[in-house]
């Protein structure tokens, strides 16, 4: 109530339709997806882990990513986060439910989440894990460090891939606290979006590198290839 209250306080119109009122009208919400795909990125990885993604990367679902990670509108982590808890939920369809899940949010770059105010991706996580709940037990672990990258942005996916190589590391004393509360769990590594797969990537070589094996990715969207992107 306190977020409509806001919306409609501000002026502000609906990301998906440019309807005054929600930054999310009913209607535009009602139709994001219910249901989760594998997303494969072009070129895939060598060795990446089937990535899980609810909706492409466009139109109102970009708005709602951007909006939250780049302008301070927080409140859309409810939305994103019930999109990127449809993406674990198929990532682990079919596993041992008595197996707790283990999420591990893609780290940001050092400083970033200083200069936003915010840790955008680990509050998503973290919505995505109050949802995952409801239904099997479930643990946000931010694991992965990041030692620092520059912007991907304007990268292909070479530049990507070599931007961000032996860019992250597992801290031994996180990794101590998890071996004391969970012997075993379903590791998922979970960001925002898809585009290359390459910072999903390291952050599964950084989690193999001390013994842990995520069975898959899981994101909020995908970002569509074009051929000139290859």
């Amino acid at each position: 109530m306190l977020d409509e209250a806001l919306d409609l306080f501000l002026g502000s119109r609906c990301v998906g339709c440019d309807r005054p009122g929600r930054m999310l009208c009913p209607a535009c919400r009602s139709g994001l997806s219910d249901r989760a795909t594998v997303a494969w990125p072009t070129p895939t990885p060598a060795g990446l882990v089937p990535p899980w993604a609810a909706e492409s990367y466009e139109g109102a679902v970009r708005a709602l990513v951007v909006g939250h990670k780049d302008r301070g509108q927080w409140g859309h982590r409810r939305v994103l986060g019930d999109l990127l808890a449809t993406s674990v939920h198929a990532a682990v369809a079919g596993l041992d439910p008595t197996v707790p899940v283990l999420l591990v949010p893609v780290p940001s770059r050092p400083g970033a989440g200083r200069q936003r105010g915010y840790e955008a991706t680990t509050a998503l996580v973290r919505a995505a894990a109050a949802r995952v709940r409801r239904t099997r037990e479930v643990v946000v672990a931010p694991l992965v460090v990041s030692r620092g990258a520059a912007d991907q942005a304007g990268l292909d996916a070479r530049g990507r891939a070599a931007n961000v190589h032996l860019s992250m590391h597992c801290p031994a004393a996180r990794l101590g606290r998890l071996a004391r509360r969970h012997r075993r769990a379903h590791v998922v590594v979970c960001d925002d979006v898809v585009t290359t797969g390459a910072t999903a990537r390291e952050a599964q070589r950084a989690l193999a590198s001390v013994g842990i094996t995520p069975v898959a990715i899981a994101v909020v969207a995908a970002t569509r290839r074009r051929p000139t992107d290859r």
